[in-house]
């Protein structure tokens, strides 16, 4: 191989040209990314950034070592085209990048609402969503947050810190009840009353009311909520539509085998963008968590040079964490609707503990802990041992 193109110039596509030289490519690797940003780092963007308590180089990914990658960036460029007959990437200006092979990491965008929207309302997902959300989180602030979700829950605990009046609404009836399920969602809404946040589960939103300006959320039962800002986290939909008509596999972002191959031979996704074959699950899924977009770029990058990787067994078990109102949230693995769940240390009224999720055959299938990193790793290192080889 001479060439290799990586579109997506963020954690994921960072972490893969990383890979590239790692394991010997010794070629030319271009990297497009439709931000103008240098890659940094997504997390901080809901909690320290927004706080205030980091500054712009502390999200910045990149190191001095990265300088010997010696890869041509494209940075503030548009990924529009795909011609999978002479692999080539197509920008926005015309150039058309021909490669050898293609890592697509183009990630997700944040989901928002139809419409034109007043000002105040915001989505939170690149650092210029931050920077023009932290300028209205000001204290005395009234902030609604559309959203449940992690990115909604660890706005609310960052802006509740920040001295803003903060409510919370959530279509379920407990929050994070798709990961967590119903009595772990029920213990992480709790979570919003140890700091006066307002919490209005079962709850949709029906309409913005104001006019140039957000001025309330109306929800679907009549209520009213005062807002003067407005943050709609309702997830993130992968960017792919410009690979349409490419030929990739497209359900849910780019569909891929475990190691991030795609139909078109030479041509790998991973982080958000990818729908890949998960062993541990046996099913394909798109994950959107920082864990996934650090290590499947590795797999994908050794496939694509043709070498063998073999990966820690826990990199197969999906893992997330999340830091709100002073608590770390860890889970891995992955909850099925009949779970039984054990309570093995600490307490849930505490907000201090371990539980292990079971299978109807006992077997563990999840771990969920609030500030206990060091069972919880250990749990997540036994989920590991029923992770079948990467095929």
């Amino acid at each position: 191989m001479r060439t290799i193109a990586v579109v997506g110039a963020s954690l994921a596509g960072l972490t893969a040209t990383r890979a590239l030289r790692d394991q010997g490519f010794e070629g030319r690797i271009v990297v497009v990314g439709e931000e103008s940003h240098a890659p940094y780092d997504r997390p901080p963007l809901s909690k320290e950034f927004l706080a205030g308590t980091y500054s712009v180089d502390d999200l910045q990914l990149s190191t001095p070592e990265d300088d010997a990658l010696e890869a041509e960036w494209r940075l503030g460029r548009t990924a529009t085209a795909l011609d999978t007959g002479d692999r080539a990437v197509v920008l926005d200006d015309g150039e058309r990048i021909t490669a050898d092979g293609v890592v697509l990491a183009t990630g997700a965008r944040a989901r928002s609402l139809p419409g034109g929207l007043p000002g105040g309302v915001h989505t939170l997902r690149t650092f210029d969503d931050a920077v023009a959300l932290r300028a209205e989180l000001v204290a005395g602030a009234r902030l609604v947050v559309i959203g449940a979700g992690f990115i909604g829950s660890e706005i609310a605990s960052t802006a509740a810190g920040l001295g803003v009046e903060v409510d919370v609404v959530e279509a379920a009836q407990v929050p994070l009840m798709k990961p967590l399920g119903a009595e772990m969602g029920a213990v992480c809404a709790s979570l919003h009353a140890t700091k006066g946040v307002r919490l209005h589960t079962g709850a949709t939103l029906a309409e913005l009311v104001g006019g140039e300006r957000v001025a309330a959320v109306r929800l679907s039962d009549g209520r009213e909520l005062p807002a003067d800002v407005v943050v709609v986290g309702i997830g993130a939909e992968p960017c792919v539509e410009w690979l349409r008509g490419s030929g990739v596999d497209l359900d849910d972002g780019v569909v891929t085998d475990a190691l991030g191959a795609t139909n078109v031979p030479g041509v790998f996704a991973v982080g958000d963008c990818a729908n890949s074959h998960r062993n541990y699950l046996g099913s394909a899924r798109r994950l959107e968590h920082w864990t996934n977009a650090v290590q499947q770029p590795v797999a994908a990058a050794s496939a694509l040079l043709g070498q063998t990787y073999a990966p820690p067994a826990h990199h197969e078990v999906p893992y997330f964490w999340s830091d709100q109102y002073g608590h770390k949230i860890q889970f891995a693995g992955h909850r099925t609707a009949d779970s039984r769940i054990e309570v093995l240390e600490g307490s849930l009224e505490a907000l201090d503990f371990v539980a292990v999720y079971h299978d109807p055959d006992g077997n563990p299938e999840a771990v969920l802990a609030i500030d206990r990193p060091r069972p919880f790793g250990r749990w997540r290192r036994q989920l590991a041992g029923s992770v079948p080889a990467l095929r």
